[in-house]
């Protein structure tokens, strides 16, 4: 057998083991996919991935159950505001906390860290009176606010700490002989070259602020205001049982962004795991 032929078998194998141990992974999505055409009797009948109607009123009726169109946009514009907003605020911060020496940076940083150790609920009932005080229950504004200042928007500064601490000083340098200012250097010099790592926080803070559920629930009342997360748990009946083959079909909908975003994306997100977080 020569070195070629042995090449071609070895990649088959690693193809044929890949797939196989894929299987536990896409085969949820898949009946999650094909239980969206089903009537709720079909899902928990005999297992099949083929259904043997397809329904595909079930997506009409998803928006016709509540205002899930309203609540779609919702998300989208949310989770925007808050990557937008992640964006700048954690790479100002990372830049100043990686290349700017002032008294107690070391201790500013440890503080930092340590919300990293406290658990989301512990927060959120101080949270909570903290909204209501400021009177925006029943508002967007928490939804976009405790991400950004909260643990996770401390985790984008973090990451963007890193990636600023291994750029060469150089070029910092280079900034300041040309006149430019602090923030001059931090807009055309830091983040030009930091678009791996910004890619990160960027696709990382979408999928957290599409994905959460327990301020959409805390602080968000109308139907109409609510999020994905919570409108899906909004499909039942007058019992309260589930209506399965809508929030299937809702649920269908709703991966559709996060599909899209990590298409487009996944080839920053993978360099910037490679290049970050190494110094410092």
């Amino acid at each position: 057998m020569t070195t070629g032929q042995a090449r071609k078998i070895s990649k088959v194998c690693w193809v044929i083991a890949l797939g196989v141990v894929s299987v536990p992974f896409i085969f949820p999505f898949l009946w999650m996919l094909s239980s969206a055409f089903k009537n709720a009797n079909e899902i928990f009948g005999q297992p099949s991935l083929i259904p043997t109607v397809w329904r595909w009123t079930n997506f009409i009726e998803v928006f016709e159950y509540q205002p899930f169109a309203r609540q779609y946009f919702n998300s989208i514009y949310i989770a925007l505001a808050v990557t937008g907003l992640t964006l700048f605020i954690s790479s100002l911060a990372g830049y100043a906390l990686a290349r700017m020496r002032f008294a107690g940076a070391a201790m500013l940083m440890l503080f930092l860290m340590s919300a990293l150790m406290v658990p989301e609920e512990v927060t959120i009932v101080p949270n909570f009176f903290l909204m209501k005080w400021l009177n925006v229950m029943d508002t967007h504004i928490p939804l976009i606010v405790l991400p950004v200042f909260g643990p996770h928007g401390v985790m984008a500064t973090f990451l963007m700490r890193q990636y600023f601490v291994s750029l060469p000083k150089e070029l910092e340098e280079a900034g300041k002989m040309d006149g430019l200012s602090r923030f001059g250097i931090w807009w055309k010099v830091a983040i030009p070259m930091s678009k791996p790592a910004l890619a990160a926080v960027a696709i990382i803070t979408f999928l957290f602020s599409w994905n959460l559920f327990l301020e959409p629930l805390v602080f968000l009342s109308s139907l109409e205001k609510f999020t994905l997360p919570l409108a899906l748990s909004n499909f039942t009946d007058p019992y309260g049982a589930p209506l399965w083959h809508l929030q299937l079909a809702a649920t269908s909908l709703a991966v559709v962004p996060i599909l899209i975003v990590y298409l487009i994306a996944q080839r920053q997100i993978i360099e910037s795991f490679a290049m970050s977080g190494v110094k410092g």
